[in-house]
C-alpha cells in the first residue's frame, strides 16, 4: 500500500472546498442581499408613514407662524426623503433578484 501524501490530499480538499464555496456563496448571498434591501425599504416606508402622521397633526395645528411653516416644510422634506429611499430600496431588491 502506497503512503498517502497529506499535503497533496490537503491541497485537493482545499481546491474542492473553494469550488464548492464558489457555487454556494453566490446562491446564499444574492437572496440575503435582496432580503436586506427589502427590510431597509420597509423600515424607510414605516418612518415615512410616521412622518405623514406627524404631518397631519402639524397641519391641523397650523397657525401661520414661521415655526409652523418650518415644521411642515421639514416634514414634507422628511417624507419625500424617507419615501424615496424606501421605494429605491424595493426597486434595488427587485433588480438584484432578477439579475
Amino acid at each position: 500500500m502506497a503512503k498517502r501524501n497529506i499535503y497533496r490530499d490537503g491541497a485537493r480538499v482545499y481546491q474542492e472546498g473553494r469550488r464548492f464555496l464558489g457555487f454556494v456563496v453566490p446562491a446564499v448571498v444574492k437572496p440575503a442581499h435582496t432580503l436586506w434591501h427589502e427590510i431597509l425599504g420597509f423600515v424607510f416606508i414605516l418612518m415615512a408613514i410616521a412622518f405623514v402622521l406627524s404631518g397631519f397633526r402639524a397641519v391641523r395645528q397650523f397657525d401661520g407662524s414661521p415655526t409652523a411653516i418650518l415644521k411642515v416644510g421639514m416634514l414634507v422634506v422628511g417624507v419625500c426623503l424617507l419615501g424615496g429611499y424606501g421605494i429605491s430600496s424595493f426597486r434595488r431588491a427587485r433588480k438584484i433578484s432578477r439579475s
